[in-house]
Formats: C-alpha cells, sequence, structure tokens
C-alpha cells in the first residue's frame, strides 16, 4: 500500500527509520510486524511500555489515513484466538500477545452497513482491500453469483475495461485467487460479469463492491465458537446491528442493541442480559459458555466497541482504576471515537488529497506479487492504478441516522460486566426477534446513507403554483388531516402539487397522475412478491428436487410475465407523462389495463387450484417441509402463504383503484370509457370471488394456527371460521399471566407460550370452551387489572383482563356474536382436550414435555406474523382487521426523519401485512427493516416540523416522523395506515 501525499500539515512520505525509533533509554524494545491490507510487511520498533495507540498512531500516519477508527491492529494468540489491540493498554499487558517478533494485521475493525458514509476514497479503497481479503479467505461466504459479481468488481477496479481483443478467455483471471473454491467456471461467470461493468472507474468499482459485499449474510462478520446452555455448538458473531447467534454459518437468531439490557461475562460464561418485556425472547438472561475465560473476555470487548461505536453519539473518556489488592472486574471501555463523530470529525477537516497508488495484491505468487520483505521498514506496492480521490465536502446539515441521543457515560461495574443502563438505547421495539436471518433489520435505519432531499410541495385545492423563494422553507401545513378523505378513500381535491425536479421547483398535476402513479408504485411491489414465488421458490423447489410444485409454477408463470409487461408500459407511460409536465399521455390508464384483459382470465384459473394447491403445500410432508424452510431464506420475508394470495388480492386493489380513477375523470374525459369497461370487469371479478376469497383466508389462517398450537389437533372443520386472535391477561394461583387466547365459530381457546420452544413462537393449549352456553360480563376494575371481564361457562370460570377499554370491548362485542350464532349452529366438530382447570402450573410442565416431541421441523415465526405481534404488543386482531389488512397494500418513497439531526432519509416503503417495510429502493427484493404497526397511533406531529405532508407514528415512548411527497400521497398514507393499525390517533 503506498503512502499518500497530503497537506495541511500531514506527513507527505513515510517516516524515516529514526522517526520510528524511541529515544534513547526508553527501555526495552518491540519490533512489531505489521501486515497491511495490501499484504505488504512494515516492522515497527515501539517501547516495551508503550501503549497500544502508539504503534497504531505509527501505522496510520505511514499509510496517512484520515477516518482512523474504522480501522485497528488485530493479532492472535498460540491458540489461534485472535484479539484487538487495546490502545490505552502498554504493550506488554496486550491479553495473549507474544514478546518474542509480534506480528500484528492492519484490518477494518468495524464494518460499515452503508459505504457511503465513508468519507474518503481512500478509506472505501481500504474497505475493499478488506473484502477481497475476507473473501479469498473464505471468511466472506456467499453465493456463486454473488461471488462472481464481487471478484468482477474487484477485476474493473484492477484492470479497468473489459476489452475482447485483450481478454479472449477467461484465462486472464487465473492469476488472481478470488475465493478458496476458484475454478474454471466461476471464472467464466467472473468475466460476463466484468463485461457488464464498461466504463466503471476504480473509485465507482469499489463502491460497487462494497455495496454487494454488505448485503452478504456474513458481511463483517467473525465467528466465535461457544455453546450454549444445552451444550449445543454454536458460533457468536458482534456487529453493527447486536449480538448473532449462528449455527455454523446459519444464522438463527438476533439479540440486537435495543434488546439488550446489559452484558457481561463471569469466567467463560457470556450472560445477555435483556429488557424484560416487548422484545419477543422467551428469557431475561440468555448465556453462553466459551472454551476460556481469555475468549470469552475477548468477544465482550468486542461487543463493547461495536456497539458504542455504532449507537453510541460519543463517548466520554474516563481514566481506568488503578489496579488494585482486589480486582472489582474489568474496567475496559471503548476509548476512539464513535461513527457519527468520525463523520462530523472528516467534514471538518477535510482538505483535497493527492493521488494514492492501487496495488494488485490478489495476484498469486506464481504471477508476481505485491508483497515485500519482513524486514522492509517503507511499504511499497505494485501500482496498478492511479486514483483521483473523490472526497466530496458534504452539506454538513445532513447527519447519519444514529438511534441513540445524547453523550454516554460510560459506568464501572464488577465481576467484568458492563451496564448497558449506561449505554441505554433508546430504540427498540421496532422489528421484534425472530431466527430468520432478516429479523435483525430493525428500524435503525442507518442502512442507507443520509441525502438531500427537496422539500415536499404543499397541498392545494385549486390549479395553483406556490412559489418561494430557494432558500425559504415553506410553512408548516395546519390542515394536513384525514377530512380530504371519504370513508372509501375517495378524494375531494382535483389537483395536487409535487416536487419532482429535486430543487424545489414545484409541479402541478391532476388527480389521475397521483392515482396512476399509486398504480405504477404498487405493480412495483407486486412484481417483486411474485418473484419470490415464480423465482426465489421455483429455484428453491428445483434445488431440492421437488415435482409436487410444478402445478403452482404453471399457472403464476403467465401471470407474472403479463404483469411485467404491464409494469414495463405504466413505466413509460408515467416517464411520458412527467415529461409533458402537466398534459396526460395519448391512452389512459382505462385503456391501457384494457389490453390486459385477460390476467382476470388467468388469475380466475390460479384461484380455482388454490385451494388445491395450498393442500398439497400443507398437507403432504415433503411439500411441508419443503416451504418451511423456504420460509427461513431472506427472499421470504412474510409466510409464503401470503405471497400465494397476492395475485388474487390485486385485483382487488386494481378495482379499488380504479372506482377512485373513475370517479376523478369528468364526463368528457378522453379515457372515461375505457376506464369504467374495466372496472365493470374488475367488479364482476370481485363480486364473484369474494366469498371464495375468504375461506381461503380463513383456511389458510387455520393452517396456520393448527401448527403453532400443541395439543390441538383436527383443528380445521367445516364451517369453523377464526374470528379473534389476542393476548389477555388471566387470572391464576400466580396472579394474572398472559395468555394468547383464539375465538372461533364455535368455540374459544387459551394457550400459553411453551418455554421450552426456543425462539420459535409456539403455544401449549390450556383449555377450550364451546360457545354454546358461554356467558359474558364485565367487571369491575381492580388496581392491577384496570380492563376486566368475566367468561362463564357450564361449570367454571375465567377472570380475564384487556389491555385497554378499546380491546376489552372488541372481545365482549366478538365473544357475545359469536354466541349468538353458536346457538343456531349444532353439530360442529368439538376437538377433545384434556379437562384443565384455572391452574395452569401443571399445564406449564406438561406443554415443556409436549414441546420436546413436537415437531421439531416446523418453521420459526416471521416477527411479521399477526401471531408474533399480538403477543408481544399485548394486543388482539379480528377476522374484519385481517380482510381490511389484505385489501390495503401501497408503496412507494418517504422521509423518514433521523432522530437526533434535521434531517430526512429517503427510503423506499411498502405497507403489508400490517407492517412497514422499508428498502433503500424499490429493485431491492429484500427489506432493510421492518415497523410492524400493531399498537402503534397515527396523527400529524403536534409540533411545528417545518415540513408538510408529515405524519407521526407512536408506540409508547417510541416516535418516528415520516414525510410524503405529495398532499395524495400523504392522505393515502394516513388513511391506509389508519384503517389498519388497531390503535388510532
Amino acid at each position: 500500500m503506498a503512502g499518500r501525499h497530503s497537506e495541511g500539515g500531514s506527513p507527505s512520505s513515510p517516516p524515516k527509520e529514526e522517526d520510528l525509533r524511541p529515544a534513547a533509554g526508553a527501555g526495552r524494545i518491540l519490533a512489531v510486524q505489521v501486515h497491511l491490507l495490501d499484504e505488504t510487511v512494515t516492522t515497527f520498533n515501539v517501547q516495551y511500555k508503550a501503549a497500544g495507540r502508539v504503534l497504531f498512531d505509527q501505522v496510520c500516519r505511514v499509510i496517512n489515513l484520515l477516518e482512523v477508527d474504522y480501522f485497528g491492529l488485530e493479532y492472535a494468540d498460540s491458540s489461534g484466538t485472535k484479539y484487538w489491540l487495546d490502545n490505552e493498554k502498554p504493550m506488554c499487558r496486550q491479553m495473549g500477545l507474544s514478546m518474542v517478533s509480534p506480528v500484528m494485521y492492519f484490518a477494518v475493525k468495524f464494518y460499515t452497513p452503508d459505504p457511503c458514509q465513508l468519507e474518503e476514497e481512500f478509506t472505501r479503497y481500504l474497505f475493499s482491500l478488506q473484502i477481497k481479503r475476507d473473501l479469498s479467505q473464505g471468511l466472506l461466504q456467499c453465493s456463486d453469483p454473488t461471488a462472481a459479481l464481487l471478484a468482477s468488481y474487484i477485476v474493473q477496479a484492477s484492470c479497468g475495461d473489459y476489452v475482447a481483443e485483450d481478454y479472449p478467455d477467461a484465462s486472464y483471471l487465473s492469476s488472481y485467487k478470488f475465493v478458496p473454491h476458484q475454478d474454471a467456471a466461476l471464472e467464466a461467470r467472473i468475466m460476463e460479469c466484468h463485461q457488464r461493468h464498461v466504463g466503471q472507474s476504480p473509485a465507482q468499482a469499489d463502491l460497487n463492491l462494497l455495496e454487494t459485499a454488505r448485503r452478504c449474510e456474513l458481511y463483517g462478520v467473525r465467528l466465535s465458537p461457544a455453546r450454549d446452555s444445552d451444550g449445543l455448538s454454536l458460533n457468536l458473531a458482534v456487529a453493527h446491528m447486536g449480538v448473532m447467534v449462528f449455527q455454523g454459518t446459519t444464522r438463527i437468531n438476533t439479540f440486537s442493541w435495543a434488546k439488550i439490557r446489559k452484558l457481561s461475562f463471569k469466567r467463560k460464561r457470556f450472560l445477555i442480559k435483556l429488557h424484560p418485556e416487548g422484545y419477543g425472547y422467551y428469557k431475561d438472561t440468555v448465556e453462553y459458555f466459551f472454551e476460556s475465560r481469555n475468549e470469552c473476555k475477548n468477544f465482550w470487548k468486542k461487543c463493547i466497541e461495536n456497539h458504542a461505536f455504532f449507537r453510541c453519539t460519543e463517548v466520554k473518556k474516563s481514566p481506568r482504576q488503578k489496579a488494585r489488592l482486589f480486582s472489582r472486574g474489568s474496567s475496559f471501555r471503548y476509548s476512539g471515537r464513535t461513527q457519527k463523530q468520525i463523520v462530523e470529525y472528516v467534514r471538518e477537516n477535510y482538505v483535497k488529497r493527492q493521488p494514492f497508488q492501487r496495488s494488485t495484491s490478489l495476484r498469486l505468487p506464481s504471477h508476481g506479487s505485491a508483497g515485500t520483505s519482513d524486514n522492509e521498514e517503507n511499504i511499497q506496492s505494485a501500482a496498478a492504478a492511479t486514483s483521483e480521490p473523490s472526497s466530496p465536502r458534504r452539506d454538513t446539515s445532513r447527519d447519519t441516522p444514529r438511534l441513540t441521543e445524547g453523550a454516554v457515560t460510560p459506568s464501572q461495574d464488577t465481576d467484568d460486566n458492563i451496564s448497558h443502563d449506561s449505554y441505554r438505547l433508546e430504540e427498540g421495539d421496532s422489528s421484534i426477534a425472530a431466527p430468520t436471518p432478516s429479523a435483525d433489520n430493525s428500524i435503525a435505519l442507518d442502512l442507507s446513507p443520509p441525502t438531500t432531499l427537496p422539500v415536499c410541495s404543499s397541498p392545494s385545492t385549486a390549479c395553483m403554483k406556490e412559489e418561494h423563494s430557494p432558500g425559504q422553507v415553506p410553512p408548516p401545513n395546519n390542515n394536513n388531516n384525514l377530512h380530504c378523505v371519504s370513508n372509501d378513500g375517495t378524494f375531494s381535491t382535483s389537483c395536487y402539487t409535487q416536487d419532482l425536479a429535486g430543487d424545489g421547483c414545484k409541479k402541478m398535476f391532476p388527480l389521475e397522475y397521483f392515482i396512476s402513479k399509486e398504480l405504477l408504485m404498487t405493480e412495483r411491489s407486486y412484481k417483486k412478491d411474485l418473484e419470490v414465488v415464480v423465482v426465489a421458490f421455483r429455484e428453491w423447489a428445483e434445488k431440492i428436487g421437488s415435482s409436487e410444485t410444478g402445478s403452482l409454477f404453471s399457472l403464476l408463470a403467465p401471470i407474472y410475465k403479463l404483469h411485467c409487461g404491464l409494469l414495463h408500459e405504466l413505466e413509460q407511460q408515467m416517464a411520458s407523462w412527467d415529461s409533458k409536465t402537466v398534459s396526460p399521455p395519448a391512452q389512459g390508464i382505462g385503456a391501457l389495463m384494457l389490453d390486459y384483459l385477460h390476467l382476470l382470465e388467468l388469475d380466475e384459473r390460479y384461484l380455482e387450484a388454490l385451494p388445491h394447491i395450498l393442500e398439497r403445500l400443507y398437507t403432504g410432508p415433503h411439500c411441508e417441509q419443503l416451504c418451511r424452510e423456504f420460509e427461513l431464506l431472506r427472499d421470504c420475508y412474510l409466510p409464503l402463504s401470503l405471497f400465494l394470495l397476492r395475485p388474487v388480492h390485486r385485483i382487488f386493489h386494481y378495482c379499488t383503484l380504479f372506482e377512485r380513477l373513475h370517479n376523478c375523470y369528468p364526463p368528457n374525459h378522453a379515457d372515461i370509457a375505457c376506464s369504467q369497461e374495466m372496472l365493470q370487469q374488475l367488479r364482476r371479478f370481485t363480486t364473484c370471488h369474494k366469498e371464495a376469497l375468504h375461506r381461503l383466508e380463513n383456511h389458510i389462517k387455520m393452517t396456520e394456527l393448527e401448527r403453532d398450537l400443541l395439543g390441538l389437533d383436527n383443528l380445521i372443520q367445516p364451517g369453523r371460521e377464526f374470528v379473534r386472535e389476542g393476548c389477555l391477561q388471566k387470572l391464576s394461583r400466580k396472579g394474572y399471566q398472559q395468555r394468547m387466547f383464539f375465538l372461533f365459530s364455535d368455540m374459544l381457546v387459551y394457550a400459553s407460550r411453551v418455554s421450552s420452544s426456543g425462539p420459535r413462537l409456539q403455544f401449549k393449549v390450556h383449555g377450550q370452551l364451546p360457545l354454546q352456553g358461554l356467558m359474558v360480563e364485565e367487571t369491575e376494575p381492580k388496581a392491577e387489572a384496570a380492563f376486566r371481564f368475566t367468561i362463564y361457562a357450564a361449570n367454571r370460570a375465567l377472570m380475564v383482563a384487556a389491555g385497554s377499554e378499546e380491546e376489552r370491548q372488541r372481545w365482549i362485542q366478538d365473544l357475545c356474536d359469536c354466541i349468538e350464532m353458536a346457538r343456531d349452529h349444532k353439530g360442529l366438530y368439538y376437538t377433545s382436550l384434556k379437562s384443565c382447570h384455572s391452574s395452569d402450573e401443571r399445564l406449564d410442565r406438561s406443554g415443556a414435555e409436549s414441546t420436546r416431541h413436537s415437531n421439531s421441523a416446523s418453521s420459526p415465526v416471521h416477527a411479521t406474523t399477526t401471531l408474533h405481534l399480538c403477543w408481544h404488543r399485548n394486543t388482539s386482531i379480528g377476522r374484519c382487521q385481517y380482510q381490511q389488512a389484505f385489501l390495503h397494500y401501497l408503496s412507494g418513497y418517504l422521509l423518514r426523519k433521523f432522530k437526533n439531526s434535521s434531517g430526512w432519509q429517503k427510503l423506499w416503503v411498502v405497507f403489508s401485512n400490517f407492517c412497514l417495510f422499508f428498502y433503500k429502493s424499490y429493485q431491492e427484493s429484500v427489506p432493510l427493516a421492518s415497523l410492524p404497526l400493531l399498537g402503534y397511533t397515527v396523527a400529524q406531529p403536534g409540533d411545528q416540523m417545518g415540513k408538510q405532508h408529515v405524519f407521526k407514528l407512536q408506540y409508547r415512548s417510541h416516535v418516528y416522523f415520516f414525510r410524503a411527497e405529495s398532499e395524495y400521497a400523504y392522505q393515502r398514507w394516513m388513511h391506509v395506515i389508519s384503517s389498519a393499525a388497531v390503535k388510532k390517533a
């Protein structure tokens, strides 16, 4: 790695040998060999008792690095355990460091989830070298297509554009070592990817490499072997989102920082103490065992550093306690700058950098190496390319979306632990724990870079433009309410403004433009949902070797193909509309959709075959296992059954969109006849198949509950319908205990969570009550349970309490309605269950026993399933809310406000299944994060935000602000979220 020339007082060349050598008489000298990221080696002389920072600063000065806190010096002890150099400790006291010829490796210590937050091109270049090293050493494991793409960016940065005359075949890649299992087939795939990167500069290739690598499951992950309390061998890792648990290289759980209250270690035991409620894990304290105390403490230190770096605004320096006769535990605290401080520091100290030299470090030794001898003092490398670093000074008003406010004061703690009361995390509710790989994506949406975003336009009820000076912020809109939206979602205004130019320029569009744009936005999301089944699930089935899903794919493939064509034409039409500013395109949306009218025939055939398909998928043991395993993948961020219902729901979405479109057209509109004909066809479809769709939804819900309820077989019976599920507090000998209640058309079932079910959410049925002869009445409130009611059966009474008066009334109303209907419907099958009394202690033990014999292959529940949300949000969902949520489907761009600054972050947001899913753009398939909305309130912000079209989501102390790009979009988001959320402002 070549040192860079610099300005502003920075060293312009590597220091001379005499500059690196300590003064005479300083004591014993250590000659430390440091391997740099380009595989060059240099030797640094440091004093035996000098602090580790002395060595680290010397290395950073040699390579002229500004963003130093992302990096560290790593070394290994005699057993192979790797440690980071403690900058505050003397060299002679570094844990496990050999004092005879010590060897260290300069490496990335904190892998940023967003490479765009790296201000300097040179820092991004070092990160790309680290990714190359991880890939070649097998640390960054990924699929062959991803590995080929990563390698192609490496080649593009190293060799430049692909030229057919120079590279007639893939043999030019054989001099590189990209992955351990590299072969000719992989090199051919790398060459194909390399051909697509023509025109990319080395800096652009580096950034694309980092953007691709950060999406890999094992990006920045260093696995540490450990065992759980049952002796099962696992691997632990720590990253920006929290502590992760792996079985082999498969992530099975994530403890996000929001869930962790305290981290500690005692000898070989590593303890994770969780917040007592609301975070979805079945224990308050989780412990793992390492092979030695040093390994345990080493991992604990890594956790402390990662949390402080990524989640804290700043870390106040506190001097270490001097050694005492009796130790009170580790005084280790993170001593560097946080990521937020680095960004601010680099922006304040930015100077233009001179070109630096890129190395060819991945070439095999037989073809020439860029490494130098171990005794070489200066760092040298072969220059493969010279890059002009581009580190523009970005707007300092923008800030990183940090989720922890204020300074953090580390506290001393005994027995080698750290109190997370001192490292308090303010956000902890957005994403509930789940063992799926995507469950760790909470609403800590710092995964994408802050961008300068224009002020959204203000609403207008007449076709008139608003004028503001370029630097003037329009006054806040005090009329952003739902009065403009009728009960069916129609709008009363005729024209809306939108900032589409990106520079604050307002453009006026009629209402039909925004309805057409909503159709386009939701069509993009719908295409991605179809690809989950048509592409991802099909590849998975072919990989497993299953042939029983052929009928599903044969029905969905033509539907997917037609929707791709429809999406392409919609995008062209909206692009034409945007280019003409206000004039609609020649062909209206109604006429365009009529060209795809045969979609209804395909969807009708699919709906008729769907019951049989679902029966085969969820009753056959081979197919059921196939589905459960697929739901573990990142692509399947919702239960598979919801994706299978999506084509039918989409027709209902079309119907509501065309009703609004038809209502906004004037009588003489050119497209009104086509839109009316299309609307009639859609209404015919929805009227004919509404009942069939409801039966399918009920069947899917009952199938999922039959899998999740232990001790209750044959739940699916003719005539039995799901009515409501939710969490209630039931009075027992131990007081009020949390229980899940399930109301069906003929019986009421209550259950408790099985304590040994692990991260998978399963419930042991404690009892079931037939609705015939059941009575319900409200009960006087008490201090421990304000919203009580009593359920009287033939020979017993259940005293239960809801979380709010609204919840209590919902349960009472549904119970009374079902009891009334049960009197007229007799003969329903009643599943047998052993008689249970109000004391649940015995059942708790029996539930744990039955879990040992339960099917271990059952799939873990997604963090966004309603069963999961009801349990952790202490709420309930009824059948009508399910049906309403299925029909409310919205997607588009929203701006999310950063918590610690006035900046806004642009995100692609999809509303589905009571959740908001966040993406960087609509091209991405896997969401960055999710925000379940059950229990949230949606309202206008009470304070003056200084922005328009802003709405606030709040659950307890968790508050989020989002900003829409137009008045129409604002009203649509408010309407959809309000209609699907359990609570409303």
